[in-house]
């Protein structure tokens, strides 16, 4: 199989990640690349200025392709930002004849229903948001969190018999727009771009990997420069994905506002807060500045969860992912805060940083420098080789009807 490019187009940062699956589903990687954004490039998450972020695509690439040897080609690149709705729908669906076998046919069917009511639900609530009645959404990706028939929970609906078939769905759709964006700047770059895939829900596949029985049930949280993208998976399905404008950029700003310095001194002065490099009166009024703004980031992560938990339980392991996420005092918070109160959990969660050495499937060149804000690139990556293999010969739902979901 030919080599896959992992294009992870942040705020911040552009990151390239070239891999190149096995037969055994694992994704050996070749070459990674990494280059600054321009300010004004982005804007919460979407691509702002087409040229600028062009030229910082073809930096990382080209880092990327001198690494490895290679040429990039087949390529899947990362959407995010508020307008991207990420959700989970129920179907409940009787049956005609209960004694007839549930075929794959029926499946597509009901597949095709569910897509299209969550694309109107999307399509009026983005409407709402832009104050464009006219918005133009896109089928991003879509999967299976759950399925029960006459109230039995099951793996493959293929083959069985039930009145009572209830599953549910989590789609993704995107504003025509932002993907047209990025469509444009693959064309510029000369690469074939083989889907675009919701930066949350690509983290979620790094974590899920290959394998179709999984049962890790976490809360991802990927902190970018101008986002933060939060998904929740549920006994290894992805139950949905939500995302508000407060990242790594929002705590520069304060900073920047606070003391009274520019955006690339503030930077520095955010960066030297971590490593430990100011006198205690500065590490005082850094810290004053980063905890105002970590109050409003807060409450933007209690809004993206209240709607999850429904049954009284979020998971209590919250991974963390993204530039942002290297922020001590946001660990530290998460860690010990009371922020959790008002959200469904049943106990204090517990915090990790995503080791990519921990992903599953992946073999990783030895000092390549890869940390926890690769995770999206490296999601992207399995987000390719589900397109690019379609349903595995496995008799497993997510298995069976995965060339199904595929838009």
């Amino acid at each position: 199989m030919n080599t896959i490019l992992g294009l992870d187009i942040g705020t911040e940062f552009v990151k390239a990640v070239l891999a190149r699956p096995d037969k055994k589903g694992k994704l050996e990687v070749l070459g990674i690349g990494k280059a600054k954004q321009a300010e004004g490039s982005m804007f919460a998450g979407a691509v702002a200025d087409i040229p600028a972020v062009v030229a910082t695509c073809e930096e990382a690439l080209s880092e990327a392709e001198k690494q490895s040897g290679v040429r990039a080609n087949t390529t899947v690149v990362g959407i995010a930002g508020e307008l991207v709705k990420g959700n989970t729908t129920t179907v409940n669906y009787t049956r005609k004849n209960s004694n007839k076998p549930i075929s794959e046919a029926e499946m597509n069917e009901i597949i095709k229903k569910v897509q299209q009511k969550s694309g109107e639900v999307a399509r009026k609530t983005v409407a709402i948001e832009t104050g464009n009645d006219n918005v133009e959404v896109r089928l991003i990706n879509s999967a299976i969190v759950s399925l029960t028939i006459d109230g039995y929970k099951i793996s493959n609906p293929v083959g069985f018999k039930g009145s009572e078939l209830s599953i549910q769905f989590y789609t993704a759709f995107a504003p025509m727009i932002h993907v047209a964006a990025i469509e444009k700047v693959c064309a510029e770059l000369n690469l074939d771009l083989l889907t675009v895939a919701v930066e949350p829900f690509a983290v979620c596949r790094a974590c899920l990997g290959d394998d179709l029985d999984t049962n890790l049930s976490a809360i991802v949280m990927d902190i970018g420069g101008g986002t933060t993208d939060v998904a929740v998976i549920e006994d290894g399905g992805v139950e949905g994905t939500k995302m508000f404008s407060i990242g790594g950029r929002s705590f520069t700003h304060q900073v920047a506002e606070s003391l009274g310095l520019d955006a690339e001194t503030a930077e520095e002065k955010k960066l030297a807060f971590d490593s430990g490099d100011l006198d205690d009166r500065e590490k005082a009024r850094v810290e004053t500045a980063l905890s105002r703004n970590l109050s409003v980031w807060f409450t933007g992560v209690e809004v993206a969860l209240e709607d999850f938990g429904a049954d009284g339980s979020l998971p209590r392991s919250v991974l963390l992912c993204g530039g942002g996420a290297s922020l001590s005092l946001l660990q530290e918070s998460l860690a010990i805060s009371d922020w959790y109160k008002n959200l469904a959990f049943s106990r204090r969660p517990v915090i990790h940083l995503i080791d990519v050495a921990d992903l599953p499937d992946y073999i990783l060149p030895k000092d390549s420098g890869l940390d926890h804000s690769y995770a999206t690139a490296l999601g992207l990556l399995r987000v390719g080789v589900d397109t690019l293999a379609g349903a595995p010969e496995e008799n497993k739902l997510r298995a069976k009807i995965a060339k199904l979901l595929q838009n």
